[in-house]
């Protein structure tokens, strides 16, 4: 039996993708290429270094025969054991079968081993077998998806139907993807220089996007494309506050530059997705105000703002108008959802950095394990943790901590005080917490008029408006701690002199 050339099958698919257009034929066949599976199987039996071309992407379930499936699992199994694969090895495997005999037997064993193609061509048979794979599948999906809709029965709205039909998708097209795999060395070194060349040739001289903080940037040489960076702090330290400076800060320093070819790059800043699970899109957008306007957010919602108020916050919110920030404020997202609408976002209008506001309100994914809390967050930070490595942008997610920070003395958390630390802990790149001594030593006044007293008002004093800001973890460098002001009324994170920062006492 003949084998056509790679080029002659491609050429062949192609005719009948246009006999099939719609209105050439009432009927058509889900598309599938015998000759191209036989031929691929035919080289491996020949020469098993074939399998090798296509063990990456290339299972049984890919092939339209059930029978041609089952032959490479056959010769996979015995490969993959470091045995040969021929119609010798494969006899005794297919002896007692019925519906391999139907079809020859070892004959048939024999005849795809004569009609080989070249160990060269396996690669592109392999891919010719998956890629009608794929469209079968996108078929089968298609009619899932027309009869979802047409069931008007069915409890999920269109709109569920829309996020499940491209997640599978999604799914579909990653499931086998045979384009990553080893790289050598030199490329790899060939991006870290292009990303070194990057950071020199930007304002702040970093590599990942800056936080708009000095010497947190110092320190972190910038939140770095592909990191899961969790920041964490007990109730009012400013969790919120500190990622929605930081998100916008790079939002308002976003700057495009246009190269030769007219292909546009980011130069600096980020455009940003912040998903907002705990506060509405309009309650984050009156912090922003306030933090840009300086004016109390508090007096923005009660509507208790001067002329002079309402001009600031016009300002303000017309300066703000072409950051390139988007807030998706759904409550309960799952990851998969979060994961799918991050896509479509970056897809759109671009994406530098994703913030999750916070980690614990992201639902997990189905399956049974509502029940352990423990396995459904590790499942959000191994998914928060790809999702920064697919999109390849920094990930904020934004966490609670124990209770058990408020039985000790130092009341400065420690990564043990992470609810279900092990999963975040273990897959974040970086940990920041928050500390504010002032939030505590102000629930502590001592009587009026008593030495105690005068203590604390000096305490309070060296503390006033300063918080800590520590990162506990950092996979790419040290340790330390920052201190940053924080003026609460305005929900605004800032630098702080030089001077003052030598008179803090932590």
């Amino acid at each position: 039996m003949a084998i056509e050339p790679v080029e002659t099958t491609v050429t062949r698919l192609r005719t009948a993708e246009r006999d099939t257009a719609p209105g050439a034929a009432a009927f058509r066949v889900p598309p599938r290429n015998l000759e191209a599976e036989q031929a691929l199987l035919g080289a491996i039996l020949v020469n098993n270094r074939a399998y090798e071309r296509v063990s990456e992407f290339l299972r049984g379930e890919h092939f339209s025969d059930p029978i041609h499936g089952r032959i490479f699992e056959a010769c996979a199994r015995l490969i993959e054991r470091g045995q040969i694969a021929d119609g010798t090895t494969l006899k005794h495997v297919f002896d007692t079968d019925p519906e391999f005999a139907e079809i020859g037997g070892a004959d048939y064993v024999a005849r795809l081993a004569r009609a080989a193609v070249t160990v060269i061509n396996a690669g592109d048979y392999g891919r010719i077998v998956y890629d009608l794979h794929l469209r079968r599948r996108l078929i089968d999906l298609g009619e899932d998806v027309i009869n979802g809709a047409f069931d008007t029965r069915v409890e999920a709205t269109a709109s569920d139907q829309i996020q499940q039909a491209e997640q599978k998708l999604y799914d579909l097209a990653t499931a086998g993807d045979f384009e990553g795999g080893f790289r050598p060395f030199n490329d790899a070194m060939a991006s870290a220089i292009d990303m070194a060349q990057s950071a020199f040739q930007r304002e702040g001289k970093l590599a990942g996007v800056a936080t708009g903080y000095k010497k947190l940037d110092l320190l972190l040489g910038g939140m770095h494309p592909s990191d899961l960076i969790v920041i964490a702090g007990r109730p009012s330290m400013g969790k919120t506050a500190l990622a929605t400076n930081i998100a916008f800060n790079a939002a308002k320093a976003y700057r495009e530059i246009v190269d030769e070819a007219r292909n546009r790059h980011v130069a600096d800043g980020a455009s940003i997705g912040f998903f907002s699970l705990e506060m509405s899109a309009e309650q984050l957008a009156t912090r922003i105000l306030a933090e840009e306007a300086q004016v109390p957010s508090e007096k923005i919602r009660k509507g208790e703002l001067t002329h002079e108020d309402f001009e600031r916050v016009v300002r303000a919110s017309q300066n703000l108008q072409k950051a390139p920030f988007f807030i998706d404020d759904t409550p309960a997202l799952t990851i998969s959802a979060l994961r799918t609408r991050a896509r479509r976002l970056k897809r759109q209008h671009g994406l530098g950095l994703i913030v999750v506001d916070y980690l614990q309100l992201v639902a997990g994914g189905s399956g049974g394990r509502e029940h352990n809390r423990v396995q459904e967050i590790s499942e959000i930070t191994r998914g928060l943790k790809t999702l920064a490595k697919e999109l390849n942008v920094p990930v904020v997610a934004l966490s609670q901590l124990s209770r058990a920070v408020e039985q000790r003395d130092d009341k400065r958390p420690q990564l043990a005080d992470l609810r279900e630390s092990g999963s975040i802990e273990q897959d974040a790149d970086v940990v920041i917490f928050i500390f504010r001594e002032e939030y505590y030593l102000e629930r502590s006044q001592p009587r009026e008029g008593t030495p105690d007293h005068d203590e604390w008002v000096a305490k309070m004093d060296l503390v006033h408006n300063l918080a800590e800001v520590i990162v506990a973890k950092q996979r790419h460098g040290p340790t330390n701690k920052v201190v940053l002001s924080f003026e609460g009324k305005y929900t605004k994170f800032g630098n702080i002199e030089d001077d003052r920062a030598r008179d803090v006492p932590f």
